[in-house]
């Protein structure tokens, strides 16, 4: 491949990490302003390519959809949502066709799965589902095959994987509507964004050459690859709560909850997965003490990935990669700072918003430190 096209692949892949930061920032905007279900349909919003604007529109939606009646200053957010991830999965495809270029049947598989994508959409709008679905199982698997079969390094393949990840948020973000902000779909969607984060983000690391030239950080990729797994249970903690409107569960109490160590729980209630299809799960269905266990749960989780991710940032420091350390350090603290004032603040929309924005960079700050963990080939071939 040539160095220009490397050198395009290299800011591409970094312009797509910000950009999906950015589209997780506002889909946590939109979910925690409830304006997730605001469009009633899937992919367009009352009937609309955009959403309704003039008065004899807003009449048709809501004759249209009579138990969902319109409400402008959440629509748009919801159906703004929707054209950021489109706009994210443009620059995922591009970057999947990069990675795979000159490789013939990876880039087939990439371009069959686009179309098999977009022709799942037009075929949904058309009511043909069972069809429809089974494009978009093609349309995933297609682009995880030729990363599979890829001979290439590690970030290129993870540059093709990515585009089977994004298409399935789609499929997610659709039946977040669907099925009615079911809190299993809603927390799936969460960590699907997340990942695609997370994939873009890796993949502009190592091909930046984030790394080090030795193996003298060996010893660190296994404690950075925990506290990643710990930090990602956390973060589906966190999801679960958010979805089941447990937030606010404990009332305004921290670290007690509704004036005792420990109320009422019951988290057997609390953590069924899987309740069936029909339930408007908008505002949520469980009792006080199924949510109170929600939240107690992800207290006790914070309070485990603090102290873990505080070793290990004491571990980063100790062992030569101090900046790293620090970074993850003063995140982690701003993280638990904002937990807090969610709590104690009523749970204001900016507060929880910048609470899902600063999960993600702690994320971020994690794969960094595993990447600098990673050795640099000797050559200055890309990754």
């Amino acid at each position: 491949m040539s160095p220009r096209a490397v050198k395009a692949l290299r800011r591409l892949a970094l312009l797509a990490a910000l950009f999906a930061f950015c589209v997780v920032m506002f889909g946590a905007f939109v979910r925690l302003s409830n304006a997730g279900l605001s469009c009633p349909d899937w992919p367009t919003c009352y009937g609309k390519v955009t959403w309704p604007g003039h008065a004899q529109d807003i009449a048709q939606a809501n004759q249209a959809f009579p138990d969902r009646p319109y409400e402008t200053h959440k629509a748009w957010r919801e159906q703004v949502h929707r054209f950021l991830a489109g706009s994210l999965g443009v620059m995922v495809l591009a970057i999947a066709l990069i990675a795979a270029w000159r490789r013939t049947l990876a880039v087939v598989a990439v371009i069959a799965s686009a179309v098999f994508a977009a022709a799942g959409v037009v075929l949904y709008t058309r009511g043909e589902h069972t069809v429809s679905s089974v494009l978009s199982a093609l349309a995933i698997a297609l682009p995880l095959l030729a990363a599979a079969t890829l001979d290439r390094p590690g970030a290129w393949r993870i540059g093709v994987a990515t585009l089977a990840v994004i298409i399935f948020q789609a499929m997610l973000g659709m039946w977040t509507v669907t099925l009615l902000v079911k809190p299993i779909v809603v927390t799936g969607h969460l960590l699907g964004g997340l990942a695609t984060f997370a994939l873009l983000a890796w993949a502009a690391l190592r091909w930046w050459r984030v790394g080090t030239v030795d193996d003298r950080y060996a010893a660190l990729r296994g404690p950075v690859a925990i506290g990643i797994v710990v930090l990602v249970c956390q973060i589906t903690l966190g999801g679960w709560t958010s979805s089941n409107y447990a937030a606010l569960a404990c009332g305004v109490d921290f670290p007690k909850c509704l004036g005792q160590w420990w109320p009422a729980t019951d988290f057997h209630e609390g953590f069924v997965l899987w309740r069936g299809i029909g339930v408007n799960y908008e505002g949520g269905v469980l009792d006080m003490a199924a949510r109170s266990a929600i939240q107690i749960a992800h207290r006790i989780g914070a309070l485990v990935t603090f102290c873990y991710l505080a070793w290990l940032t004491h571990r980063l420091a100790r062992a030569g990669l101090r900046r790293v350390g620090i970074a993850i350090g003063v995140v982690l603290v701003a993280q638990v700072l904002l937990g807090i004032g969610n709590v104690h603040l009523g749970l204001p929309l900016p507060v929880a918003t910048a609470h899902n924005g600063v999960a993600a960079l702690l994320l971020f700050t994690l794969l960094a430190a595993l990447a600098r963990t990673q050795r640099l080939p000797a050559t200055r071939e890309i990754l």
